[in-house]
């Protein structure tokens, strides 16, 4: 297969919002391989001939990379980079079974993954369902966060960088740390937010 450097004319583009799931489009790209949205800014998905391209922040100009012709370059499992591996067990731990797409897989008695890379979509609303909770935009946008600051640097991020992050993003009410406690009510989103972005517990949680 020949690959160029020549911009896809009339590729239709849709936009699918995490919020409600409503889909955009499609919009074909122009002569220069570009298709314009006029949406607010927020977390969803860009999918180009019904192929997913891109997950996380909408928001200004989205360069996307068609590295495959039926693969994902960054798929809904997660940003590209290292996530934890093996088992997220420790000694006297109680395991509940949880049901996803028709799945067992183990979480801990609090709802933190076993085995991290069991991680999807359908288990963050499973899970996030167990815990009372029903994800918005907003909801998706800090999993997305704590997953690519996981992948970028090996470790779960901190509140503090939470904050100066979303507060960047959105502004500084919504980018607080009282507001972020009110997005993940069980435990702040240093607990909850991990939980639910299948990460490992943080240091000295057990």
């Amino acid at each position: 297969m020949k690959f160029t450097n020549e911009p896809l004319k009339r590729t239709p583009v849709v936009i699918q919002m995490d919020a409600d799931g409503v889909e955009t489009g499609p919009i074909p790209t122009d002569r220069t391989g570009v298709a314009h949205f006029d949406l607010p800014p927020g977390s969803g998905k860009v999918l180009v001939s019904g192929v997913e391209r891109y997950h996380g922040r909408l928001e200004g100009e989205i360069p996307v990379a068609l590295w495959s012709v039926t693969e994902s370059a960054n798929e809904s499992t997660g940003a590209p980079g290292e996530f934890p591996a093996g088992s997220n067990a420790y000694p006297g731990m109680t395991t509940c079974p949880v049901e996803v797409e028709g799945r067992t897989i183990l979480t801990d008695s609090e709802g933190y993954l076993v085995n991290p890379a069991d991680w999807s979509e359908a288990f963050a609303k499973v899970q996030a369902a167990r815990e009372g909770l029903t994800l918005t935009g907003e909801h998706w946008e800090v999993i997305r966060f704590l997953r690519k600051h996981y992948a970028e640097h090996g470790h779960q991020a901190s509140v503090r960088d939470m904050i100066k992050h979303f507060r960047k993003l959105w502004d500084a009410e919504r980018g607080s740390n009282r507001y972020l406690h009110t997005l993940f009510p069980v435990g702040g989103p240093q607990k909850q937010g991990n939980r639910l972005a299948g990460l490992l517990r943080t240091k000295g949680e057990h």
